[in-house]
């Protein structure tokens, strides 16, 4: 079963957003979902405290460098979906979850620290390539962007990246109020009201437009290596 790791060395890269509007997506489409909270501030898992998570969303915390390779194999074996949101540091259990995705995205804000965090993770991402000597396929994540105009500073992250050939998701998370309140109020998207929300549909066609190109990426990675 798909394990997917978000990971970035930078704090407040969006990687948790993502991470959690991914799951919700995935759960409301029918599929069960284990999220791994390996960050240590465990929003996920105070999210998952809050009424309104879908009751096919299961939730994993307190990982260690010693059980998060178990942690992971596990929820494997239970669910189809397994979605692993990584603390905000580089050390041995990002790359031992880095190790067991089989797809590893990569959030990042438009600024420069950001794509200096991100250029890390890719590094690890390789590393662990030559170490487990399979392909983990991996993909740059850009969050808070603004629907109505491009920064200078975002502008200059996406033209490193292109240098660099570093694959992009098409789909951006944009900056929206409806998912601050997720992890202020629980529950998800489709659970919240128009009436108390801005730009709530705005939001949902956000999120699932980027979780469509998160299912589309892993049926072409995994028909990619049954061709090979």
């Amino acid at each position: 079963m798909p394990t997917i790791s978000f990971a970035n060395p930078k704090g407040g890269a969006g990687k948790t957003t993502a991470a959690l509007l991914l799951a919700t997506q995935l759960a409301e489409r029918g599929s069960a979902v284990t999220i791994i909270d390996g960050d240590p501030e465990r929003w996920i898992t105070q999210w998952g405290e809050r009424p309104g998570k879908p009751g096919n969303i299961a939730i994993v915390s307190q990982v260690t460098e010693e059980s998060i390779l178990d942690a992971i194999d596990n929820a494997a074996a239970r669910t189809p979906f397994v979605i692993v949101d990584l603390e905000g540091t580089a050390n041995t259990l990002v790359g031992f979850a880095v190790s067991l995705s089989d797809l590893v995205i990569v959030p990042i804000q438009g600024s420069a620290m950001d794509a200096k965090g991100g250029a890390k993770t890719v590094e690890l991402v390789k590393r662990q390539q030559r170490v487990t000597g399979r392909p983990i396929p991996y993909a740059v994540l850009l969050t808070r962007t603004s629907a109505a105009v491009t920064s200078r500073a975002m502008r200059n992250v996406q033209e490193q990246l292109a240098r660099s050939g570093i694959d992009v998701f098409a789909t951006g998370i944009v900056e929206r109020a409806a998912y601050r309140d997720i992890f202020d109020f629980g529950g998800t998207l489709s659970s919240m009201s128009p009436d108390r929300v801005s730009n709530l549909e705005k939001a949902r066609e956000n999120a699932r437009e980027f979780a469509g190109e998160v299912v589309a990426r892993l049926r072409r990675f995994r028909e990619q290596r049954e061709v090979a």
